[in-house]
């Protein structure tokens, strides 16, 4: 145990934190209208292991991290559109759109761990159905809607430069 934390938990978070970093410069890439193709396989690898890691905790329930599956399905469109259809055609908005989600979803649930682990947060949203909790993921969930719009239209255009 590492600071409370298990190694494979550990392991899990630093994954997650990876994933969602390399996300983030991947969809700044994607408004630009650049492809950032390291960055990218940092984002799908982290991501996929992020996804597949979840699955490893116990559970007897569904819980906000088992998004894992829409996210592995998304994932997968994403690979498809860009190492398969090489972003032809609609596959390119496949890939936009399939990113910025996966992303997104990273996001979410690192939102529901924070209020679910960080003191100040229990206390303002002890059962995640408080106004603060809400507010937060209404106000990130808009935020990833502007962020998709723009992607997309700033990914539409020719194939981008590499980087």
């Amino acid at each position: 145990m590492i600071g409370g934390l298990t190694t494979f938990t550990l392991l899990h978070v630093v994954v997650s934190l990876v994933g969602i970093f390399a996300g983030c410069v991947v969809a700044g890439g994607l408004v630009a209208g650049r492809r950032l193709d390291g960055w990218t396989g940092v984002f799908l690898v982290t991501t996929i292991a992020t996804s597949v890691t979840g699955f490893g905790f116990p559970f007897v329930t569904f819980l906000p991290s088992h998004v894992g599956i829409i996210s592995l399905v998304l994932l997968a469109a994403v690979i498809v559109a860009r190492y398969v259809k090489q972003l032809n055609g609609a596959w390119r908005n496949v890939y936009v759109v399939g990113t910025v989600l996966a992303l997104y979803l990273n996001v979410f649930v690192l939102l529901v761990q924070l209020f679910r682990r960080l003191p100040a947060l229990i206390v303002a949203a002890p059962k995640q159905q408080e106004p603060p909790f809400l507010v937060t993921q209404l106000l990130v969930l808009g935020l990833f809607v502007w962020l998709c719009r723009a992607a997309v239209k700033g990914f539409s255009a020719a194939p981008g430069g590499i980087a």
